[in-house]
């Protein structure tokens, strides 16, 4: 290996070679967090590190940089370069850490106070293949088990140079080394590495700090170094722009979002009128729990909120986080779209499609704007840097601290944001479980809000240091919302079971009221879609609506915007059968309310879907028929029974008031959060990708066989296929998909499948 060492393949530009990438990596780095800047200052504070480390910080950043890809220089890799196809026996980030630990390198980095195990939990992690035992553990052959190192390069050597540079120091002195890695020398430096690795993971103190920062810095400048290369840009410049732009002012928020929307509700004949309890909300300090009722005006509230931070916190964005994309979408044509053209994102797993099919019928705030940015699409996640306001799922916010990569990537416009919880009372358990330690540990301003939250959760948020507001003395004083949550919406009835409660829905239709019926799974739902559509001699999808989530997702906007749109009709009956997926942040406003009974929180958020914004005047209660299901699937039986106890201490006609108060008294009790039970916190060295959300393994993304041509075309064409994906339960995946459709999907018999109904279990399944 006495030519150049390659680093990086450009397409139809010159390859990077080693000396250039890592150079390229410090100088991001560099750039990135300059001294001074706002994002340094973020970052440090974001992390917990004191101020007066942010110097310590940029130091051990640009070692990092420099060293992390230094293991390129062996021979597989190099051979790979000019070879495509041949297989690596060790990943280069193993040999960088090998490398690190060579005693020399490991004196010359204790010399100059260097953490010399936060650096190198950088660079075994930056691709997110390093593990304990098994196949990533620490330089793990995956093929042959020897392999010969270049480490002796002149490339290597003048990068060694560079951190002398610096460090304002003589550089390390380590040449020779052996040139095979199964060579005594190096097997003992391997062993001493593993030792290394697992005293760090043992370390539970503040010295973790550094190394989670290094871990996110490091991927950061090397994606930023990478990605600048590949598309021709200018790093310097590009970073300028997407990192170091000035910061947003509460007038900002206000010209942007607050004042276009406000007059979007009084152009439609609304009137609005700032509530009392939404400019207080702007009074609370950096830390908040918005707990308020459905309809009451709490979005509103978070932006008013943002606003104000902005006056102490400067920062370069505002963050709104959904617990769903459907939730996030709404969010967008609400709010966020309404901000100037280039300055918005709709960030979650199918937003292409979304906005793609926006582009159609744009919304108000939509109307005139280019949707999708296809230069900075090629970007990826570094893609969205320069806006200013999101909304996303918050998957691609949180999601590192699974060690999700495209979720790391944006962990520094997280630390320059102002940040928003919705609906956190819909969190599973590991969702809640990772909200709860992120608050723990990062520090950015942040408001979490729902309209019910048990008891466990909301003093766990407490605990977190985030205020409850409104506090019980507080109320008394915010006469519009004492007097929304206080007012009677609904009247509750029980009824015996499903043909009653058909009996009463049929009914209800034909008098021209607007139906909304709510079961736990889908299959019930599809069935309740036709005896309905059958009764009524009508057709589904017409004016029977179903919606759930396994429809192909083309299908499923076509259901959610027939549901809104029927419900928000001035006059006329609508009736509707949905599952769980009405119940967050859908502006459905239902006469008759029928449900089977749920876990206290997803009734009560059900509820909140009836007699939403008192359209029949304040005498009028929205029919409320629960009834038990025929299996407790999916939920667990004692959340059941505890729902059970909850609706006979309601009164018949209780307020939402009166539904916290009972939540609070018969929810169960949930476990206490792991507090760092997130892989990001605790993998010392190592870091692997883990689940931000509790797993389903019951269903599986498929194409339908009869879309296999239509979804191909659309991949050669590079267009998303996002509309044609549907959920199907695993045992009616027929075979995986062939290339070039992405390996994670499955194929499904379109035999099982209705437009209307969505996929439907031949055998009547369960779920």
């Amino acid at each position: 290996m006495h030519g150049v060492l390659l680093a990086k393949s450009t397409g139809k530009r010159a390859p990077v070679t080693l000396e250039e990438h890592l150079l390229d990596t410090e100088r991001a780095a560099d750039c990135l967090f300059r001294p001074g800047s706002r994002w340094l200052t973020a970052f440090v504070r974001f992390f917990g590190l004191h101020a007066g480390d942010a110097d310590r910080f940029r130091t051990h950043l640009r070692i990092a940089a420099l060293a992390h890809d230094l293991g390129k220089a062996n021979g597989d890799f190099q051979k790979a370069m000019r070879q495509p196809g041949t297989r690596q026996s060790i990943r280069h980030e193993h040999l960088s850490t090998l490398f690190l630990h060579h005693p020399r390198f490991v004196a010359w980095a204790r010399t100059h106070d260097l953490d010399h195990d936060a650096i190198c939990a950088a660079v075994l992690s930056h691709h997110l293949k390093a593990g304990g035992p098994g196949r990533w553990a620490l330089c793990q052959p995956l093929a042959a088990r020897d392999v010969r190192l270049a480490f002796g390069h002149a490339e290597v050597t003048r990068v060694l140079d560079r951190m002398a540079v610096v460090l304002d120091a003589s550089a390390p002195s380590i040449d020779p080394l052996p040139e095979r890695f199964m060579a005594e020398e190096w097997q003992e430096v391997l062993a001493a590495a593993d030792a290394a690795a697992r005293r760090y993971g043992r370390d539970r103190t503040d010295r973790r700090r550094l190394g989670w920062a290094l871990k996110v810095g490091v991927i950061a400048a090397d994606s930023v170094a990478s990605a600048m290369v590949r598309e021709g840009h200018d790093i310097e410049g590009w970073i300028e722009d997407a990192a170091h732009s000035r910061a947003i002012t509460g007038e900002d928020v206000e010209k942007d979002i607050v004042s276009p929307r406000i007059g979007q509700i009084r152009s439609k004949g609304g009137s609005f009128q700032p509530r009392d309890f939404q400019e207080r909300a702007a009074e609370l300090p950096s830390r908040a729990l918005l707990l308020a009722g459905c309809g009451s005006g709490k979005t509103m509230a978070a932006w008013r909120w943002a606003q104000r931070q902005l006056d102490f916190h400067p920062a370069g964005r505002v963050v709104f986080l959904y617990p769903t994309r459907g939730t996030a979408t709404e969010g967008f044509r609400d709010y966020v779209g309404w901000a100037p053209e280039g300055s918005a994102e709709l960030l979650h797993g199918t937003a292409r499609f979304e906005l793609d099919a926006m582009r159609a019928n744009p919304p108000e705030s939509l109307d005139g704007k280019r949707l999708v940015d296809e230069t900075a699409a090629r970007l990826f996640a570094l893609g969205v840097w320069p806006k200013r306001y999101f909304s996303a799922t918050v998957d691609q916010f949180l999601s590192f601290m699974e060690n999700r990569y495209e979720s790391l990537c944006l962990v520094p416009v997280l630390a320059d944001a102002i940040v928003i919880f919705d609906e956190v009372h819909s969190y599973d358990a590991r969702m809640f479980e990772n909200l709860v330690a992120f608050l723990e540990h990062f520090d950015v301003p942040a408001l979490a809000m729902t309209a019910t939250l048990p008891p466990r959760r909301a003093q766990q948020l407490v605990e977190r240091g985030l205020r409850l507001y409104p506090q019980p003395e507080e109320r008394a004083e915010l006469d519009g919302l004492v007097k929304a949550e206080n007012h009677p919406r609904y009247r509750m009835r029980r009824c015996a079971g499903e043909d009653e409660a058909l009996a009463r829905a049929i009914a209800a239709h034909r008098e021209g009221k607007r139906v909304l019926w709510v079961v736990n799974v889908v299959r019930r739902c599809q069935a309740l879609a036709g005896r309905l559509a059958t009764e009524l001699g009508v057709e589904v999808g017409a004016e029977v609506l179903a919606y759930h989530s396994r429809f192909k997702l083309e299908d499923r906007r076509r259901a959610h915007d027939r549901t809104i749109s029927a419900f928000q009709r001035g006059e006329g009956a609508a009736i509707a059968v949905t599952t769980q997926v009405c119940e967050m942040s859908l502006d459905l406003d239902a006469d008759v309310l029928i449900s089977e009974i749920a876990p206290i929180s997803s009734l009560v958020q059900r509820l909140g879907r009836a007699n939403r914004h008192l359209r029949h005047g304040e005498s009028f209660r929205a029919e409320v028929v629960l009834y038990a299901p025929e299996s407790n699937v999916p939920y667990d039986v004692e959340d059941l029974d505890a729902a059970e106890r909850f609706l006979e201490a309601l009164p018949d006609e209780p307020s939402q008031h009166v539904l916290a108060l009972e939540l609070d008294r018969h929810a169960p009790m949930e476990r206490a959060a792991l507090m760092d039970a997130a892989r990001f916190l605790t993998g010392g060295y190592y870091a692997l990708p883990g689940d931000f959300r509790d797993t389903d393994d019951f269903g599986r993304r498929c194409i339908l066989d009869t879309d296999m041509q239509r979804a191909v075309a659309l991949v050669d064409a590079r267009e998303p296929i996002d509309g044609l994906i549907v959920s199907v339960p695993k045992r009616y995946v027929e075979q995986d998909a062939p290339r070039p459709l992405p390996r994670m999907l499955g194929i499904a018999s379109a035999c099982h499948y209705d437009v209307n109904l969505g996929f439907v279990e031949p055998n009547g399944g369960e779920l």
